[in-house]
């Protein structure tokens, strides 16, 4: 059979599939898809040379806050356009973030307002929607339109008192997604456990960031995982467990997935690259201030070993762009050395880091191959909510999403050498290996 005309051809490199890594070129048609994987192809009217370099799919980043306002009132200091050049940057063509309900607001507006904000993003994207108030009058008529429109996922917090549900509130939004197939994400942490240690601690004057690592314990992730996992096995629904810190949680996950009961887990590369001797820095412990909070280095080769082992599925960033020192509100420091650890704003930057960490993880031996790379970081997150394989995988009739990389390059993670709008990264300093050379989304180079 002829081959169509070809916009496009990148030729030369070397591809990564679900079934492995092999020479081949890759041309891309006028509507912005993959049209032919051959081993040769003759040159597009547009003509990439690959020679040495990897072809992966366009990441996804399934779990980012981008221009999504508090429920203390608080925007992010980057908004869409930035955020989105940022992650493309960083190889990442696809971001899912979050419609974020809050109490008393209607799910249909807010799911109509975040798509407002997101119009002038730089990649493609799709929403989930948080829900916090499922007994507002319209809040399950709301949801059966989201689900309607193509929504497929929910996300439910176990804590944080503006966001959180009760057991029957999350039972009754267990049950509505699995009556439309949707999957829930959760934040599980024991919110009572937290806000009784939390109280304690203040009222003894400790304040400091090191000490967030006390007051969300890993009891404290793994009682709630293991209670968000029991109610979505009696259920029957599909789960999710979102930014698993360390090794109590994802031993909850894994014990589940071997029973057969279709639990899904993610982490993401603070809690695989930081540690909490982070947070102990008298000066600047809160730049890394997250929940659940960095753990140790023994729950981090736990975490490796679960990806390698596909007890976690997906690798996130969880991005949170909050400043450290400017940006008046939206800013670590903007409460002064007095604040204490529990009213600092709470999350890390990291939308353009997540895949080159993970790249460059898979090259320091830490995963076993560049098929875990892009499936932890592409091809999982599209399959789980519901963008495969239009996303997440490299194949005829896929979107031409395709990240070139040099992994013989070596780099070094800086404020300065990043393209979002932040004073700081987390990541300062660290080594990387592998770099991106050229990101194209549906067909067309948008960053080099």
């Amino acid at each position: 059979m002829a081959l169509p005309a070809l916009r496009c051809t990148i030729r030369g490199g070397t591809l990564v599939t679900p079934s492995g890594t092999r020479r081949a070129d890759l041309g891309i048609g006028d509507d912005g898809r993959i049209a032919a994987i051959e081993p040769s192809l003759p040159a597009g009217r547009e003509d990439i040379d690959a020679t040495d370099l990897f072809l992966l799919p366009g990441g996804v980043d399934s779990h980012c806050h981008i221009e999504q306002r508090t429920s203390s009132g608080l925007t992010p200091v980057d908004d869409f356009y930035s955020a989105s050049v940022s992650a493309l940057a960083g190889g990442t063509t696809t971001v899912v973030p979050f419609a974020c309900q809050h109490r008393g607001k209607r799910i249909r507006d807010v799911v109509a307002d975040y798509r407002a904000v997101a119009a002038k993003a730089a990649v493609d994207y799709a929403f989930h929607v948080i829900v916090t108030d499922p007994s507002e009058t319209h809040a399950i008529d709301d949801l059966q339109a989201c689900f309607a429109h193509g929504c497929s996922s929910v996300k439910v917090y176990m804590t944080y008192d503006a966001l959180k549900l009760n057991d029957t509130e999350m039972l009754d939004v267990l049950e509505l997604c699995r009556r439309h197939a949707a999957m829930v994400m959760v934040h599980a942490e024991s919110h009572d456990l937290i806000a009784w240690i939390t109280s304690r601690l203040l009222n003894a004057g400790r304040i400091a960031a090191k000490f967030h690592a006390v007051a969300r314990p890993a009891i404290a992730e793994r009682e709630a995982t293991h209670r968000a996992i029991s109610f979505a096995e009696f259920i029957g629904t599909p789960l999710l467990v979102v930014h698993v810190s360390g090794r109590e949680a994802a031993d909850e996950i894994a014990r589940a997935r071997h029973r057969g009961v279709p639990i899904y887990g993610e982490t993401c590369p603070q809690y695989l690259t930081l540690t909490l001797r982070c947070l102990c820095a008298p000066l600047d412990g809160s730049k890394f201030l997250c929940s659940p909070p960095l753990r140790t280095e023994a729950d981090q080769e736990a975490l490796w070993e679960a990806l390698r082992r596909g007890d976690l599925q997906v690798i996130s960033s969880d991005h949170s762009a909050y400043n450290f020192a400017g940006g008046g509100d939206a800013s670590k420091t903007a409460g002064g050395a007095s604040t204490p650890f529990s009213k600092v704003p709470m999350g890390l930057p990291g939308l353009e880091c997540r895949m080159p960490l993970l790249v460059s993880g898979y090259l320091h031996g830490r995963l076993d191959s560049l098929q875990q790379v892009a499936r932890l970081g592409c091809e999982m997150p599209a399959r789980l909510y519901g963008l495969y394989p239009r996303k997440g995988v490299l194949e005829v009739g896929s979107d031409a999403d395709v990240v070139l990389w040099d992994l013989e390059a070596r780099g070094k993670i800086t404020k300065e050498a990043l393209h979002d709008e932040l004073d700081y990264t987390p990541f300062e300093g660290m080594v990387v290996r592998g770099e991106v050379r050229r990101t194209i989304l549906r067909g067309r180079t948008v960053f080099e």
